[in-house]
Formats: C-alpha cells, structure tokens, sequence
C-alpha cells in the first residue's frame, strides 16, 4: 500500500479553492454538496499564508505551474494539507475517483499514477453500489445507540446491519420512503431479530478471480476465515482484516458448528476434497453450512 486514504469529516469546516480554470471549476462542483464552507479565491490572495488560515484543506488549480507551487507553498505554511491538480510532486495527498452516496463513499486512487484507471474502477461501482445505500447508512447511523443496546456482542451486531440490508427495511429505503425504513428497522430491534449464522465452504480456487460473487461476500462477512493448505493466499485479503483466522488442519468441525450456531459467519476455503469431507461432519452435526464453488476456469 504506497498511500494511506483517510476520510476528513466536512461539516463545520472550510476549504479554499485556490486558482482558475477547468480544474478550480471541477474542484468546486466535487464539494458543492459537501456541508463544507467553500472558499474560491485566485490572484494574489492565491499566494498569501493568511488566505489558508484556519481551513481543513485546500485545492490548488492554475495552468500557470509557478503560481501553483506559490499557492501550495502558501497554504503548507498556513498548516494546510494541499492537492494540486495534475501535479502530485507539489501535493499533500491526491484526489481519489469519488462514488458518492452521502453517508457511504467509496475512493479509489492510484497515488495520482493513472487517474483513468481510478476513473474507470469508479464507473463500475457507480453501477454496482445502491442510491439508497447513503440514506440507510445514515438511519443505521442514528440508531446506532439502539442498535447497540439490542446487540451488545459485535458479530451479532454485525450479522443484523447485513440482514437489515435486505428485506423490508432495504426495500423502503430504496423506494425512498425513509420514515417506513426507520419504522421497519426500529420494529427489528425491538423484536430482536434472529440472527443465523452459517459455515460457508469455498472450494479454494486456481486463482483469486475464479471465486465466485456469492463466495467473495462470504469472505467480506466472515467472521472466522478457516484456510486449508490449497487456500491461495490472495484469497484471505477479501476477507474483513480484524476476521480472525485459523488454519483448516487446527480446526475443529464441532467448534465451526457452535460459532454458527451463536449466530457468527465462518468462511473455510480449502481445497474440494477437503471442503467435501467437512460438509460430512458438519451435516451430521446439524450445523448450518453451504458449499460455494470456483468459478469455471
């Protein structure tokens, strides 16, 4: 990872935008939904420390490299973090491509190498990341207390937001009826909804993107990641970083079943023979599985 993102809370803060051209106007448009208070300024004051005084970030944009290094220089001295258009050597941090849904926002960048590549990965999460998403993570947002309350052991918690995203709650939402999305959801925390838990079997594939979509958010909601010895290990980097994780070989098909059966999300990727084998034990124990293969090569 050559580049750390981060995300800077925006409301009550000010931004400058410093310059002219296409790129200030581009910049201004990004933020003109941000609660932000938005400042453009350009010629001299551009150039002056004090123009920067007390903001949170500024965005530098000039056709004229020199004034971009003075406005850069000017607002670094103010202890402002900076990004200067096309010019990433004069910079703080870089820009991301921005899926915007409000409360939920996905970056992608690549440094400021290959800006159409973060463009084009952009474009296809456009597509695949609800409108509604932003709306229902902020009711979750403010439930959260409550939610909380209701389900104090974090994998639990986890379990019910990811069935909250399905079913009537999601569906409210999405048709933009928020008030009966808040209704829906505060009914499933009185009525503490039952959360299932499952062991997911992936048979491990020949590589990373022969996993299927159904196997790939298994990983993302795994609680537990089990891997066997045939387990690529680009796999495990889909699942969650704080999932705890055990090798197949030291795990026990009896403890599996009781992290499902308390309502936690395993997922076991090892290979096909050994997936088989354990859909067996499980089976005779009772335990909630489901066996997910590769994709066909």
């Amino acid at each position: 990872m050559e580049a750390f993102p981060a995300y800077f809370p925006l409301s009550g803060r000010r931004i400058v935008i410093a310059g002219e051209g296409d790129g200030a106007e581009a910049r201004t448009r990004l933020l003109a939904g941000s609660p932000a208070q938005i400042d453009r300024v350009q010629g001299e004051a551009a150039l002056q420390p004090a123009t920067y005084a007390g903001a949170r970030l500024a965005f530098v944009a000039s056709p004229d490299v020199g004034v971009c290094q003075k406005a850069s220089e000017a607002a670094r001295a103010a202890g402002v973090l900076v990004n200067v258009l096309d010019h990433p050597e004069l910079s703080d941090f870089t820009t991301p491509a921005i899926v915007d849904r409000g409360t939920v926002v996905a970056a992608v960048g690549t440094t400021g190498a290959a800006p159409i590549i973060a463009a084009l990965v952009r474009a296809d999460l456009e597509a695949k990341i609800p409108a509604a998403l932003g709306p229902l993570a902020a009711l979750f947002g403010r439930l959260r207390a409550e939610i909380r309350a209701a389900f104090p052991d974090l994998a639990r918690r986890r379990a019910f937001l990811r069935a909250m995203l399905e079913g009537p709650v999601a569906d409210a939402a999405e048709a933009g009826d928020l008030a009966g999305a808040e209704q829906r959801l505060r009914a499933a925390i009185a009525e503490g909804a039952a959360i299932s838990g499952c062991v997911w079997l992936i048979a491990a594939p020949a590589a990373r993107d022969l996993l299927t979509l159904r196997a790939a958010r298994a990983l993302a909601a795994a609680d537990l990641l089990v891997l066997g010895e045939g387990a690529a290990a680009d796999v495990s980097v889909l699942a969650r970083r704080d999932a705890r994780r055990e090798s197949l070989k030291d795990a026990d098909a009896a403890a599996l079943a009781q992290e499902a059966a308390e309502g936690r999300q395993v997922a076991v990727v090892a290979p096909a023979g050994e997936i088989a084998l354990l859909a067996v034990v499980l089976a005779d124990l009772g335990a909630a599985h489901e066996a997910v293969a590769a994709a066909p090569a």
